[in-house]
């Protein structure tokens, strides 16, 4: 497993899949209901207000139709598939109904784009939502009717989920719904693409597993809270991360800079001729060279740390360590940038396809990318962190003006 796939596992895990773990051990050692009987209650009342509240303070009407479709869901099972209820009649229908829409909609959700709630299309959602309720409310007026039935079909037979409840449609609606959030929080890698992944998660064992209806309303509590935490970490990571590189940015560099001791180095890092690279090749082509060169810079050892600092200009922290200790690390990084090279795709290529194996090997274009490294220490001349950049970018003046492509202190 790559560094990168490693990196987002774990990313992925917090804080959804930490929200949820916690929910199942505490479920499971019956500290919950004991020793928080009456907060239970509360519970899924604070998360909808919160939802409400986050998701109209950073505009995310994902969430605030994710937390109506929670609640729908909720009171519907709560009030018409109550306990022994939901194994017949009106009851089996809701449960039934609800556990195949309820997915559905999360993972819809999750692939649609911010529109907001008061608008055409915000209204227009809300309206499928509302024709959702008024289906199910038919499905159990003409229940007579035989398309009920198809609600809890059987395809094949699941001797090895016996403790299940759902019906294997709604085990197929679930698989298939799993599938296509897990694809995208692992193409686009947010918080709040993950965070639709724990809530699915969290609402299976909710219809699957609960024992009771307060495990029931904790576990879609907690499938909301996971959407709240998750906008929260989104916005969090947008304030203090890059979004371009993925790096954090200025101004976690400024905190982390608040935070380091009476040793530590800086690194000022500046991808040479980058502006004629741009004027070039465009910048969408200027963007996937930042990637690159912030990718190599993420991987770089020594306990290093690196930020996007602005344009093509990068800081690495070195906490604890000397220049000379960070000296072998950052000419690591700057080989590890010139071998990577960059190959353009489409340069000069023709409206269709060549068909000879020169047209393919001409609309190829190689190009080396360097960069010029600076790097100071604190020392008595250089004692805030401010004079010690000053002096890292007085040295990056240097590698550059040495002939680029090199390290200097």
């Amino acid at each position: 497993m790559g560094v990168a796939s490693l990196r987002y596992l774990v990313s992925s895990f917090a804080p959804g899949g930490l929200l949820f773990l916690g929910t199942v051990v505490l479920l499971q050692q019956g500290l919950l209901v004991k020793s928080l009987g009456p907060l239970v209650h509360i519970y899924p009342y604070a998360v909808a207000a919160a939802g409400v509240f986050f998701g109209w303070r950073f505009k995310r009407g994902r969430l605030i139709f994710a937390i109506m479709i929670l609640a729908l869901a909720e009171g519907a099972l709560l009030h018409f598939a109550s306990g022994a209820s939901a194994a017949k009649g009106v009851g089996l229908i809701v449960y039934e109904a609800v556990s195949l829409l309820l997915p559905l909609n999360l993972a819809l959700l999750s692939v649609l784009k911010e529109r907001g709630v008061l608008t055409l299309r915000g209204l227009w959602r809300l309206n499928v939502i509302v024709a959702q309720v008024v289906a199910v409310i038919l499905l159990c007026r003409y229940r007579h009717l035989g398309f009920v039935e198809w609600l809890d079909y059987t395809f094949f037979p699941l001797t090895f989920l016996p403790s299940v409840r759902l019906g294997q449609p709604a085990l197929l609606v679930f698989a298939a719904a799993f599938l296509l959030v897990f694809a995208r929080s692992f193409r686009c890698r947010t918080a709040l693409e993950s965070g639709f992944v724990w809530a699915l998660v969290s609402i299976f064992f909710g219809l699957a597993i609960a024992r009771s209806d307060t495990e029931l309303r904790v576990f879609f509590a907690t499938a909301g809270l996971v959407l709240v935490a998750s906008v929260i970490e989104t916005s969090y990571r947008m304030a203090f991360g890059d979004e371009l590189t993925g790096l954090p940015s200025r101004r976690a560099l400024n905190e982390e800079l608040l935070r380091l001791g009476n040793r530590f180095t800086v690194a000022m890092i500046d991808i040479d001729f980058f502006k004629k690279f741009n004027d070039k090749f465009g910048h969408d082509v200027g963007d996937q060279a930042l990637k690159m060169v912030a990718s190599k810079l993420r991987e770089v050892g020594g306990g290093g740390k690196a930020f996007r600092y602005g344009g093509e200009e990068f800081t690495v922290i070195f906490s604890r360590k000397s220049v000379d200790q960070a000296l072998p690390h950052l000419e690591k990084v700057r080989k590890t940038v010139e071998k990577a090279g960059f190959t353009l795709r489409g340069l000069g290529r023709r409206p269709r396809k060549p068909k000879t194996s020169e047209g393919r090997r001409g609309s190829r274009h190689r190009v080396i990318i360097t960069v010029s490294i600076g790097a100071a220490e604190r020392d008595d001349r250089n004692v805030t962190p401010e004079q010690v950049i000053h002096a890292a970018d007085t040295a990056l003046y240097r590698a550059k003006h040495g002939g680029r492509n090199r390290v200097s202190t």
